[in-house]
């Protein structure tokens, strides 16, 4: 059994929760991230849901592979399934990303939104984007903490997202 390799957007990148050897910026192409998942747990409540990123399909998204050690896959696997499928708005794939710096291209574990789930969103008009991720509060935090902490981790690696970005400035003038 050999290392493999983990595909985040999110939240993974900023706190993957699992031990990994090396983190490298990828590409994924054929889904774009969006904030198109209404979180009932993580972000929110089903009477108040949040805003969470999903990979929706088509375009292309610049994230982060972590690469895992083979003896920790087991466990990071249970873990990422625990973490991601808990209400099953996503599904586990294995997709090709390639590292950047003409790094090779591999496949990686990654969670897809499943366009067909009561918890897809779609594609959402700012203001109410914005209110959302006011009001939505749940088992992993506030909202907006999410928001500002994945433009953050964007920022730092020299992402850009103009969607996340917008919403994390007016999120600030407030």
């Amino acid at each position: 059994m050999s290392d493999f390799w983990v595909f985040g957007y999110g939240s993974l990148m900023w706190r993957p929760g699992f031990p990994h050897r090396e983190t490298v910026i990828a590409d994924l192409p054929g889904a774009h991230r969006a904030l198109c998942v209404y979180s009932w747990v993580h972000r929110g409540t089903r009477e108040r849901p949040g805003l969470v990123l999903g990979l929706d399909r088509g375009g292309s998204c610049r994230g982060v592979a972590l690469r895992v050690a083979a003896n920790d896959r087991d466990g990071v696997i249970g873990y990422l399934r625990d973490r991601e499928l808990v209400t099953d708005v996503y599904r586990e794939v294995w997709r090709p990303v390639r590292l950047h710096r003409n790094g090779p291209t591999v496949k990686a574990l990654t969670f897809v939104v499943d366009r067909g789930h009561r918890q897809y969103a779609g594609r959402l008009p700012p203001e109410i984007l914005l209110a959302h991720v006011r009001g939505g509060h749940g088992r992993s935090g506030a909202n907006r903490e999410y928001i500002i902490n994945t433009v953050d981790h964007l920022r730092a690696l020299g992402i850009r997202d103009n969607v996340l970005e917008h919403l994390a400035a007016a999120l600030h003038s407030h």
